[in-house]
């Protein structure tokens, strides 16, 4: 049976199904209205490096053909096929994605979703509606994502403009030619790949394909909306009539753009920025196992780039050195306000938490359908429609949060727009968990989903002042912010892994704590002391880790 997702749900591909030969069907309709839908490609920095990944209706499968689009069949409005084990290293996103060709607004649209089929069989499928979208042209999806292992997330986000401003987004550029000549068009609409499901019902179904017949619990779309029939049983399936699409031909990135939109400096735009730190090229940002070393290029944040090399985005140039100045040259004349605000410009959207650099991270609220609960006053910015209202701890609460330490004064922000936190320039750092947990102290939370459960923990030991430590453990699903003074180091738990607990910021809440016997209840308490105070051990299983700030409390 498929599980049915919501906006902002995630889960390994592992965990759906076995196979990594899998049917993508999407279906999306509305009265009179065409849609372009289309699957990119994405570099670890969720870049169109290589536009040979765009596949749309002018290229309708990448170089390998790890990624094909099969069109129209089997209730579907557009399909593809994806082979994970396939797909080059390089490619770390594939984002689903549909766009108005003409006039039209995602806000018209009826009932419509994306699923997966594995072995025939259909193992999840995400659903959305029109009421969820205003006045956007373009709606991203549903991704699949690189994240150690292949996983899927609902994404469901409009997105203004169309097909045009998705490629733009997404690093690429428009190359306006000729319309392509129309005899052209039916020869892609009845050239159905050999791997689509049978047009005759008694012929085997192949291995990944798509059912004959949608399931059971599809809903069947609105007789108002043209979304196409399921072909008949014993009738083979006809040429689908594609329209002539207005769009212009999309190619990969330009070295020079014909027009630089404001906020953007007239010259060759940077090469992409870095993943963040801590994040390893391949692999999303989060915490857990040990982090291999960085590649030497280019610089991560906060280190100064080579003789010659250019910054990237969210870098600080060396002192003295214009954003954008090779050393050794002069600032190029004329390059003016747009070119100073260049690399301060706001990271791309397309997650509930983006960072937008080390010390300010933004949470759309509007994705995952759940509020946010905050530190009070950390919030510096927000868009669009957005309730701040007061998240009290009720009696029981201030009591334990006045007796440990870990009183937390909270606001809970609801609504649909985009909040920017942050807090005396401290790092921020975003942890997602999957049903596993985390612990961290409250002095280190900035904000987290209300989806997660918190409570204080408490690590016993004697020699401690009150007989204990305290933490707070968070569980469940949802993101958790850290916020930590300088870039920590995550370590794996080891039967010799001890921890200062005033530089100590979080542990995965499966590790065993105890404290050292090399106990010490204030520092400089005679002359030769070391200074450290109570150090923790950590003991565990493979997997484990700690979080440590190069800084004392």
């Amino acid at each position: 049976m498929a599980r049915e997702f919501q906006r902002g749900h995630k889960a390994k591909i592992s965990d759906l199904t076995a196979g990594t030969d899998l049917y993508v069907g999407v279906s999306i309709a509305g009265p009179g209205l065409t849609f372009d839908i289309s699957c990119f490609g994405l570099d670890a920095n969720e870049q169109l490096s290589d536009d040979r990944y765009f596949v749309f209706y002018n290229q309708p499968k990448s170089p390998e053909e790890s990624i094909q689009q099969l069109g129209a069949q089997a209730g579907d409005s557009e399909s593809f096929r994806v082979t994970l084990d396939r797909i080059p290293a390089g490619i770390h996103r594939l984002s689903f994605t549909a766009s108005v060709d003409g006039d039209g607004q995602m806000s018209q649209i009826g009932p419509g979703y994306i699923r997966i089929v594995a072995g025939g069989e259909e193992v999840v499928r995400y659903s959305f509606t029109g009421s969820e979208f205003s006045t956007e042209r373009a709606l991203m999806i549903g991704d699949f994502y690189l994240k150690d292992v292949w996983r899927f997330a609902a994404v469901g986000q409009g997105f203004d403009g169309g097909l045009a401003a998705l490629l733009k987004n997404f690093g690429g550029e428009v190359a306006e030619e000729e319309a392509a000549p129309e005899q052209q068009v039916p020869a892609q609409a009845t050239g159905a790949p050999g791997f689509a499901p049978p047009p005759q019902a008694a012929a085997p179904a192949p291995s990944f394909g798509a059912p004959a017949q949608a399931p059971a619990q599809a809903p069947a779309p609105a007789a108002a909306f043209a979304a196409p029939p399921q072909p008949a049983a014993h009738q083979p399936a006809a040429p689908q009539q594609q329209p002539v699409h207005s769009a212009p031909t999309m190619v990969g990135p330009l070295t020079t753009p014909p027009a630089a939109p404001y906020g953007q400096p007239p010259h060759p735009p940077q090469q992409p920025g870095p993943p963040s730190y801590g994040q390893v090229p391949g692999r999303q940002p989060g915490y857990g196992g040990q982090v291999p070393p960085p590649a030497p290029a280019p610089a991560p944040y906060g280190q100064q780039p080579a003789y010659g090399q250019q910054p990237s985005y969210g870098q600080q140039p060396p002192y003295g050195q214009a954003p954008g100045q090779v050393p050794g040259q002069q600032p190029a004349a004329g390059a003016g306000l747009a070119a100073a605000l260049q690399p301060y410009k706001e990271a791309p959207t397309g997650a509930r938490w983006t960072p937008q650099n080390q010390q300010l991270m933004r949470v759309d609220l509007s994705m995952g359908g759940q509020a946010v609960l905050a530190r009070q006053g950390s919030m510096v910015l927000y868009q669009g429609k957005v309730d701040f209202s007061y998240k009290g701890a009720g009696f029981a609460g201030r009591i334990v949060g006045n007796a440990t330490g870990q009183e937390m004064q909270l606001m809970r922000c609801t609504g649909r727009g985009q909040v920017f936190l942050a807090e005396t320039g401290a790092h921020l750092h975003a942890i997602e968990l999957q049903g596993d947990g985390i612990c961290v102290s409250a002095e280190n939370v900035l904000a987290f989903d209300e989806s997660l459960q918190h409570e204080v923990r408490r690590i016993e030991g004697h020699g401690i002042p009150g007989g204990a430590l305290f933490t707070m453990q968070f569980q469940g699903s949802g993101t958790v912010i850290v916020k930590t003074h300088g870039v920590p180091v995550v370590l794996p738990v080891t039967p010799t892994t001890f921890a200062d607990s005033n530089a100590i910021v979080a542990w995965s809440s499966a590790s065993q704590v105890i404290i050292s016997s090399q106990v010490r209840l204030r520092r400089n308490a005679y002359p030769g002391h070391s200074g450290e105070t109570v150090n923790l051990q950590f003991r565990g299983a493979p997997g484990n880790f700690i979080v440590v700030q190069p800084y004392e409390v």
